[in-house]
C-alpha cells in the first residue's frame, strides 16, 4: 500500500528524525495505514527547541513590532480559509470527525489569528501610583520564550490554533508535538507558516510519540511554557516534568460535564443540545456532555426522545456529507467505551440504546449509548468515556440537581436547559465548571476563555486572559531624584 509520507517542520524546513525511523498513522474509518510520519525522540526534541529559542533572541521575531507581529498573523489567518476544504478532509481523514464538522472549524479557525492578531499591539502594562514621591514605577509583559505546545488527536489544528495564535501576539516562539494519530492537518501549517512569512524557527512541528518526543519538550531546560490538553494521566507528567525547568503550565484536560434538564425546559431544544453534546463527534470532545441530569417530571419524556434520536443518526464514512457520526479514532478508545459500558451495567446501570460496536468497512465504531443509573456513584457518572456514551440519573429538587453536577472531581463544562432566568443565573454561578452554557451547548469563540477547574486542568485559552498568560510581567522602579541614593544598609 502506498502511505503518504510526511516529514517535520524544524527551523523553517521539512525534514527527517535524526534516527531515520517513521511510523504509520491508520484511518479509523477503514482502520488501514494511510501516511507515515518521522518518529522524533529527545535528540529531535531539542534540535526544534533550540531553534525555537534562537529564533526568539534573533532581530528577525524578536525586533518587530508588535504591529508587525499581528500581521503575520492575520496573513497566517488568511492562508488557512484559502486552504480550510484540505485542512478539514486531512483532519476527517486521520481522526474521522465528519467533514461537516471539521468544515466548519476550519471555516471559523482564521478567527482566532484575526483575534489575536488584533491583540497583539495592545498588551499594555501600567504606571503604579507607588508610594514614593522621588520615585517612577511601571509594568511591561514581555514574552516568555520558547512554548511547547502538545495537542491530542480530536481536534488537533483548532487545538493548535487556541494555543500558537496567543502565544505568537506575544512574542513567544513555539514547538508543536501533535498526536501520533492526526499529525497530517498540523504539518500542512508548517507550509503556510511559512507562506505567511514567519521568521525560521518562529514555529517548529516535530511528530512522534509522547514518552519520547513530547516527555523531552516538557523537560526541555529551554521550554518556558508547556501548554498540555489531553488526558489527567499524561498531565501528572507534564507537570512532574515541569520541575525540572520550572515551566510555566496551562492543562486543559478531561471532564464528566453534565447537561441539567428542568421541567420548564424548551424540550425540543434540549433533546438537541443533549445530542449535540455527547454524540457529535462520536463524544471525542473534552466538553462532552456525558452527564443527563433530568427531572423526574419529564425525564421519561427526555430519555425516550434521545433515545429515539439516536437510533435515527446515521453511522459511516467521516467523508461522506449525509454521515452524522463517524467513527472513533483509535481502536484503544473503541476498546474503552465498550469495557465502561459493561462496566456501568455491571453495577446496576440500564442500558437504554446502543452499546454495540458498529460494523462498517471494518473500521472502529460505536453506536450512540444512552444508560440509565440511579446512583451519581455508578462509574459512567464519575470516569471520563471519550466516546459517543451518556448516562441518565433523575432529580426532585434545583438543590438535588446542583449536588449532582458538582459530584465530579472533574469541572470543565456543563448546560443548563430551563426558560427560568432567576434559575439559570443561580445556577451559573453554583455549579464547578469553566464553561457554563445556557439553552444550548458547544458553543466557542475566539474571544471566550476556555479552562477547567479540578482535575479538568488550569490555565485558560481564548480571550485576553490567553495572551497575557504567554507572557512574563515585569516592573520597573525609575528614581526620579538628583539626590544620592540614602542608606545603602536600608531597604527603602
Amino acid at each position: 500500500m502506498n502511505l503518504t509520507p510526511y516529514q517535520m517542520y524544524i527551523n523553517g524546513r521539512y525534514c527527517e528524525a535524526q534516527s531515520g525511523n517513521r511510523f504509520d498513522s491508520l484511518t479509523p474509518s477503514t482502520a488501514q495505514p494511510w501516511a507515515s510520519f518521522p518518529d522524533a525522540t529527545e535528540v529531535d526534541a531539542d534540535i526544534a527547541v533550540t531553534a525555537a529559542h534562537q529564533a526568539f533572541v534573533s532581530p528577525a521575531w524578536a525586533g518587530l513590532t508588535a504591529t508587525a507581529r499581528g500581521k503575520l498573523l492575520r496573513t497566517l489567518g488568511d492562508l488557512i480559509a484559502d486552504h480550510r476544504e484540505l485542512l478539514a478532509e486531512l483532519e476527517s481523514r486521520e481522526n474521522g470527525k465528519l467533514i461537516r464538522e471539521t468544515r466548519g472549524q476550519m471555516g471559523y479557525l482564521p478567527e482566532f489569528f484575526y483575534y489575536m492578531a488584533g491583540l497583539a499591539d495592545k498588551i499594555e502594562g501600567q504606571t503604579l501610583p507607588v508610594d514614593k514621591s522621588d520615585m517612577m514605577a511601571y509594568t511591561l509583559h514581555e514574552p516568555m520564550g520558547v512554548v511547547a505546545a502538545i495537542v491530542p488527536w480530536n481536534s488537533p489544528l483548532y487545538l493548535t490554533a487556541i494555543k500558537m495564535a496567543p502565544a505568537l501576539a506575544a512574542g513567544n516562539t513555539l514547538v508543536i508535538k501533535p498526536s501520533e494519530h492526526a499529525s497530517a492537518s498540523i504539518v500542512a501549517l508548517g507550509k503556510l507558516v511559512e507562506q505567511a512569512g514567519f521568521p525560521a524557527g518562529v514555529v517548529n512541528i516535530i511528530t512522534g510519540y509522547g514518552p519520547s518526543a513530547g516527555a523531552a519538550l516538557t523537560r526541555h531546560p529551554l521550554v518556558r511554557h508547556v501548554a498540555f490538553t489531553g488526558g489527567a494521566a499524561t498531565a501528572r507528567h507534564v507537570v512532574r516534568s515541569s520541575a525540572e525547568n520550572f515551566a510555566h503550565l496551562s492543562l486543559e484536560l478531561g471532564g464528566k460535564s453534565p447537561q441539567i434538564v428542568f421541567p420548564d425546559a424548551d424540550i425540543d431544544s434540549a433533546v438537541n443540545g443533549i445530542v449535540a453534546g455527547v454524540f457529535a463527534a462520536s463524544g471525542q470532545s473534552c466538553v462532552a456532555g456525558s452527564r443527563l441530569l433530568i427531572h423526574d417530571s419529564i425525564y421519561d419524556e427526555v430519555v425516550a426522545r434521545v433515545c429515539e434520536r439516536a437510533s435515527r443518526i446515521c453511522i459511516g464514512d467521516p467523508l461522506a456529507e449525509e454521515t452524522e457520526m463517524g467513527p472513533m479514532t483509535t481502536l484503544a478508545q473503541l476498546d474503552i467505551a465498550d469495557n465502561m459500558v459493561q462496566q456501568a451495567i455491571s453495577e446496576g446501570a440500564v442500558l437504554r440504546y446502543g452499546g454495540q460496536r458498529v460494523e462498517c468497512n471494518g473500521g472502529w465504531y460505536f453506536q450512540p449509548t444512552l444508560l440509565e443509573s440511579d446512583s451519581s456513584s455508578n462509574s459512567l457518572m464519575q470516569e471520563e468515556v471519550f466516546g459517543p456514551v451518556t448516562a441518565a440519573i433523575r432529580f426532585h429538587t434545583e438543590a438535588e440537581a446542583l449536588a449532582l453536577a458538582n459530584d465530579t472531581r472533574y469541572g470543565l463544562a456543563a448546560g443548563i436547559w430551563t426558560r427560568d432566568i432567576a434559575r439559570a443565573h443561580r445556577l451559573s454561578k453554583a455549579v464547578r465548571s469553566g464553561i457554563i452554557w445556557v439553552n444550548t451547548y458547544r458553543v466557542v469563540s475566539a474571544m471566550a476563555p476556555i479552562g477547567g477547574f479540578g482535575d479538568s486542568g488550569y490555565g485558560r485559552e481564548g480571550g485576553i486572559e490567553a495572551v497575557l498568560s504567554y507572557t512574563e510581567k515585569k516592573t520597573v522602579w525609575v528614581n526620579l531624584s538628583s539626590e544620592p541614593m540614602s542608606d545603602p544598609f536600608v531597604m527603602r
